[in-house]
């Protein structure tokens, strides 16, 4: 009877165990290993900056920052110096921005002193009438610069200065190729088959 009895329980064999212990043993060691790649190492987004083409820069005491510092170009060949200026003193000082200069040559500018988080945006006549303005939102003032272009060479860089009542700053700023409108630019197109 005790025959009777080991026959009719199920055994389960040693290689289903060996398996499912294989198989618990590969993702316990999976898990670890996708832990310890994350562990201790600099992400790809912890260095991301702002999404903006120009230079940007603070003062020495950071009461001052400039940011999207850029020379730019029209189809005339006429330069501008675009850039927004902000004034993040904690004080509540307001400040004035005395000069610019680019590659040692002075820029025209315009500006009112800026209170404590105020927003000096400056660009080309030109580009701001085709910039929408914030009027009456926040403490935004708009002003146009020019400057001589002294055989700018687009995608080449220079040396620009701002000078603040709180000190100086220096950037390295780009020259920018004119911007297209929109479907303005007929591109050529090969023939098939030509490569």
């Amino acid at each position: 009877m005790t025959h009777e009895l080991m026959e009719d329980t199920p055994v389960k064999s040693l290689k289903s165990a060996a398996r499912r212990g294989g198989i618990i043993s590969a993702a316990a060691l999976s898990a670890l290993a996708l832990a310890a790649c994350s562990a201790g190492q600099v992400t790809q987004t912890a260095s991301q900056v702002a999404p903006v083409n120009g230079a940007e820069g603070n003062s020495e005491d950071g009461t001052v920052a400039v940011r999207d510092v850029t020379i730019v170009l029209d189809e005339k060949g006429e330069a501008a110096l675009k850039f927004t200026a902000i004034n993040q003193d904690t004080s509540m000082t307001e400040h004035t921005l005395e000069s610019v200069d680019v590659n040692g040559q002075s820029v025209s500018i315009d500006a009112e002193p800026l209170s404590r988080d105020c927003v000096l945006v400056a660009d080309s006549a030109d580009r701001l009438k085709a910039t929408p303005q914030a009027d009456g939102i926040g403490c935004i003032q708009y002003t146009e610069t020019s400057l001589d272009n002294d055989n700018f060479a687009v995608g080449g860089n220079v040396p620009v200065t701002f000078t603040f009542d709180s000190g100086e700053i220096e950037v390295w700023a780009a020259i920018a190729a004119p911007q297209l409108p929109a479907g303005s630019h007929v591109r050529q197109v090969a023939p098939e088959g030509s490569n």
